[in-house]
């Protein structure tokens, strides 16, 4: 079964997180608290989205799809972009993952969103594998580009004044 998340949720996505995390060795820098899921999630002005993958026998949550709209430029429409796939391992090839897509497929195609994207690393192989089954179009001409910590500081130091900036929801 596929759901949206609720509030009571927050403990087993918080949990998922840092089991992705470890499983793409990074675990360190699985960092976000409960708290700030919840904000993020179900506060006043929601950052993302999350689907769960609920096994129907046992009520456990065996994954989750965390994703947010964008937007693109290039065809004026809005999009889906999936931040976080993960099912667990001991309920992995029963369906789980290929359903969390193509329930954002079919938010995408309600919506009449063009584009749903996301972000694979390059080792993960039988990811990438399972992904190209889906008929998905690996885009190997862009790298993403990432700013943060002192970079990020810097930069920010060097930012003029911005008229009319609205502030950051």
């Amino acid at each position: 079964m596929i759901r949206s998340a609720t509030t009571s949720d927050v403990a087993d996505i918080r949990a998922m997180i840092r089991e992705l995390a470890a499983y793409e060795r990074a675990a360190e820098q699985a960092r976000a608290t409960e708290e700030q899921l919840h904000d993020a999630l179900f506060g006043e002005h929601p950052a993302a989205s999350v689907l769960i993958a609920q096994d129907e026998n046992t009520g456990e949550a065996v994954g989750y799809a965390l994703w947010f709209p964008r937007f693109s430029t290039w065809t004026g429409t809005r999009g889906v972009h999936l931040e976080d796939l993960y099912v667990r391992p001991h309920a992995r090839g029963a369906g789980h993952g290929k359903a969390l897509l193509a329930a954002l497929a079919a938010i995408c195609r309600r919506n009449g969103y063009e584009r749903f994207e996301w972000w694979v690393l390059a080792w993960n192989e039988p990811t990438i594998a399972f992904y190209r089954s889906l008929g998905v179009e690996l885009l190997d001409e862009w790298t993403v580009c990432r700013l943060s910590g002192e970079p990020l500081k810097h930069l920010a130091a060097e930012a003029p004044a911005v008229v009319n900036q609205p502030s950051a929801s």
